[in-house]
């Protein structure tokens, strides 16, 4: 699928999720616009899956470690295939499969439960080690946010990756500078992330994360090593009076705020 098609996918994945989220009256919306793209690239260009078998042995994985912004992920298995797109207006309502964060024993297409920080990049890194050893072909996609890779868990996975020279897995990091409660440069600034990446012997791409024509490629690369694609985002992208702040992080749009985001996600449709 070219840039443009993702890009309408894309812009598509997030109306359908503001309203989602305004519906359900909880959600973590402005990490969810900063992913999409990323999401859209996986799903409908990048991932080698099966909507119809989504336990394929020989399916690529992928871990949204950042498991808060699970609305984003299940708009797009839906978009996909995996799940009936009706069922996007259960999120979060009771008996729903759909929760708050992502769960494997519910949703076709989730890998691995995601929620406590800094365990989707260790869970990832045993799956691209278990390839290796199984002798299997899929690849291991996953997501992490820029403030989640606060936690020692990562570094410790990142060095296993190095270790055992992990071709098959790509890391993402949604490096839109806010996390809950302030910006990164706030609390713990990680940032320069690329040069910390490539001193534990990742290889190490730089990207506009909201850029189609920049996520399609970083994301097909293929080299010697782990790859980590340090993914420049804006939280609440696509929607303007969201993007790049803080509280937006977790935070639900009144109706007159959800009337001026529809519209404008609506107009770039």
């Amino acid at each position: 699928m070219d840039t443009t098609k993702l890009e309408r996918i894309a812009r598509e994945i997030r109306l359908r999720d503001l309203q989602a989220v305004f519906e359900a009256g909880a959600g973590h919306i402005g990490g969810e616009m900063s992913v999409i793209d990323i999401l859209t690239a996986l799903y409908f260009r990048v991932l080698n899956v099966w909507p119809d078998q989504p336990k394929h042995s020989g399916r690529d994985r992928f871990v949204l470690s950042k498991g808060h912004t699970a609305c984003a992920l299940y708009v797009t298995l839906a978009k996909r295939g995996f799940i009936p797109e009706e069922e996007i207006s259960t999120f979060l309502q009771p008996h729903s499969r759909l929760n708050g964060h992502p769960n494997c024993n519910k949703v076709p297409g989730v890998e691995t439960n995601t929620g406590p920080l800094g365990h989707g990049l260790p869970v990832a890194v045993g799956m691209a080690k278990a390839a290796k050893l199984s002798g299997a072909g899929y690849r291991t996609y996953v997501v992490t946010g820029d403030g989640e890779m606060q936690e020692g868990s990562n570094w410790e996975a990142i060095m296993a990756a190095a270790q055992f020279k992990l071709d098959n897995l790509t890391l993402i990091i949604d490096h839109n500078r806010f996390q809950q409660g302030a910006a990164l440069a706030e609390t713990n600034d990680l940032a320069p992330l690329r040069p910390k990446l490539e001193a534990f012997g990742w290889e190490v791409t730089e990207i506009d994360g909201n850029s189609m024509g920049e996520i399609v490629p970083a994301l097909e690369h293929r080299g010697l090593g782990p790859h980590c694609i340090v993914a420049h985002t804006n939280k609440g992208h696509g929607i303007s009076f969201m993007q790049d702040r803080v509280e937006w992080h977790h935070k639900v749009p009144n109706r007159e705020q959800y009337e001026i985001a529809l519209a404008e996600l609506s107009e770039a449709l």
